[in-house]
């Protein structure tokens, strides 16, 4: 459910992929990177949460759509913003990057509480860890570039290259 350029009000105050395409092409290769190893429905669920806590609707949008065609259950995907109070709709794994992905996207004066990271570092491996961490931080790059750039909800820039 992408819409074109010409359908939606340009509120775009900028446009990384065709001013910076040199960043914009690191970004990207960076996020392949990040995710790699992680399964589909991981990945969108930590991608969906940073877009929710951040306030990105351009993302939220995107990675929304992107589960839904992954065949991820809706209500799951409808319950993401209040996960803890829900954990029944989430495994241990879901619920410990979903955590984590709440503790890194606010990070503030506090940092990573100890309670959460060793609760994320008992259900993946090193390497699953570190993926983890560096598709929450993919996500947030994403989010503040679309939220400073007041990308518009529904535009999908893998779609207009």
């Amino acid at each position: 459910m992408s819409a074109t350029a010409e359908a939606l009000p340009d509120t775009r105050r900028m446009w990384l992929p065709r001013t910076n395409p040199g960043v914009y092409k690191a970004l990207v290769a960076l996020q392949r990177a990040s995710s790699e190893g992680l399964s589909t429905e991981l990945a969108e669920l930590i991608r969906i949460h940073a877009s929710q806590l951040n306030g990105c609707a351009y993302c939220l949008h995107m990675h929304l759509s992107d589960a839904l065609a992954a065949g991820m259950e809706p209500l799951s995907l409808g319950m993401v913003s209040v996960w803890s109070e829900a954990p029944h709709l989430f495994s241990d794994r879901e619920r410990a990057a979903l955590a984590l992905t709440e503790a890194v996207t606010r990070l503030g004066e506090n940092g990573v509480p100890d309670d959460v990271f060793n609760s994320a570092r008992a259900v993946f491996d090193e390497v699953e860890l570190g993926q983890v961490v560096a598709s929450i931080v993919m996500i947030n790059a994403w989010n503040r570039i679309a939220v400073t750039g007041r990308y518009p909800a529904g535009l999908d820039e893998r779609q207009l290259r």
